[in-house]
């Protein structure tokens, strides 16, 4: 699907490595490339016309997201660097103000890091407790959540789609649950943001947290979304300019309302401007047609992974476009070093999901993570690979 938009799929490489970042489409480069050589200003800092045309770009990718995930209104949209940079500004902005000492979180052990350090910080710097949903077959159920929720559970934060395991969490059950206990809750949706249709206003989401880069769009942009009510609470973790009204020499400061309060210093404006046209290319496509393409061909490619001799296959069932697997006795790096003979690139490691080993019981794997531009003769591809009968004697 699409895949002549891609010119790095002219190269015969068989990228299967998506939820590291995604591939991107000739009009990005084409846009951010127009804004350096035409109209190359600062955003929301000048009164001339090269600079109101950059404000008009900027913030028209800030509307362009909100409808995207159906969010209320712009100022809910706060552009960052990533989720992570998302996250953090979630967590030490709000939650480092919100909670209180033996208040307890709710994470998994199969979270990404940037899910997981920094309520390790906040445990150790304000004695918050940080506890886990056990995993039933490596994924999450909404009774086990109910389960673990007790009269300290202050907020559940939680991936919409894991990155190693691939399950699709039942996000809607688990935040109206939440909220019935007065709990807030956090969706890291790096994974899924770019693979299916968000609607934050159906799912009453708290904050949610996702970055540009895998979903077509430039590295280095991110976007934290939150409700107003809660984004008008959190205190900015980064002072600068665009992001107050004034300041005086005796420490008298007045700071701007959001989203520019949490917006301080120049923003990756191309980056932004790109991310716009990142979606717009997904809007023509279509979320639900990505959603379906991506189904359909994960479920041909576990078909046909299993005709592999000793693959060990770990989320044969999850529903997103992840399968993680390994051969037996075979280290998973020596795995991907190998296909990378045949312009095959797929992620090798633990995934920067370090506690997952507990309950997958390996600490390393690899990792195929698929998108639209992805095919079944891709898929076919590997397979032949994977089935040499000299597999293990060229690796080892």
């Amino acid at each position: 699907m699409n895949r002549e938009d891609f010119n790095i799929l002219s190269k015969n490489i068989v990228y299967f490595d998506n939820g590291a970042t995604s591939l991107k489409p000739k009009c990005i480069a084409d846009s951010i490339a127009d804004y350096y050589n035409n109209y190359s200003a600062n955003a929301h800092r000048g009164d001339y016309d090269l600079s109101l045309e950059v404000d008009s770009k900027y913030e028209e990718t800030r509307t362009l997201v909100k409808e995207f995930i159906n969010a209320k209104k712009n100022k809910e949209i706060i552009f960052t660097s990533g989720a992570t940079d998302s996250l953090n500004k979630i967590i030490f902005g709000y939650f480092k103000n919100y909670l209180n000492k033996d208040d307890e979180v709710l994470i998994t052990k199969s979270e990404h890091a940037s899910n997981v350090l920094p309520w390790f910080e906040l445990q150790d710097d304000i004695k918050i407790k940080v506890k886990y949903i056990p995993l039933i077959n490596l994924e999450v159920t909404l009774d086990n959540v109910k389960n673990s929720i007790t009269d300290k559970t202050k907020v559940i934060s939680i991936a919409h789609i894991t990155n190693v395991v691939g399950d699709i969490r039942p996000i809607k059950e688990i935040i109206d649950y939440a909220h019935s206990k007065n709990i807030l809750v956090i969706i890291d949706g790096a994974q899924s943001v770019a693979h299916t249709k968000i609607d934050v206003q159906d799912l009453d989401v708290d904050f949610l947290a996702f970055s540009a880069h895998k979903m077509l769009g430039p590295t280095g942009v991110g976007v934290l979304y939150g409700k107003e009510e809660l984004l008008n609470n959190i205190k900015p973790i980064i002072f600068g300019g665009g992001m107050n009204s004034s300041f005086q020499f005796d420490g008298t400061r007045i700071y701007s309302e959001i989203p520019s309060l949490l917006e301080a210093g120049t923003p990756n404006i191309a980056g932004v401007i790109g991310f716009g046209e990142a979606i717009k290319y997904l809007n023509n496509i279509g979320m639900n047609n990505i959603s379906k393409y991506e189904k359909d061909l994960k479920k041909y490619a576990v078909n046909k992974l299993k005709e592999v001799k000793d693959i060990i296959i770990y989320n044969e069932n999850s529903e997103s476009g992840i399968i993680t697997f390994n051969i037996k006795d075979i280290f998973a790096q020596d795995l991907a070093i190998y296909l990378n003979k045949y312009n095959i690139c797929v992620r090798a490691g633990n995934h920067c999901a370090k506690i997952l080993k507990d309950d997958l019981g390996i600490k390393n794997t690899c990792r195929i993570s698929l998108y639209f531009y992805n095919t079944k003769e891709e898929i076919d591809y590997l397979v032949k690979i994977l089935n040499n009968n000299n597999l293990k004697d060229e690796i080892i």
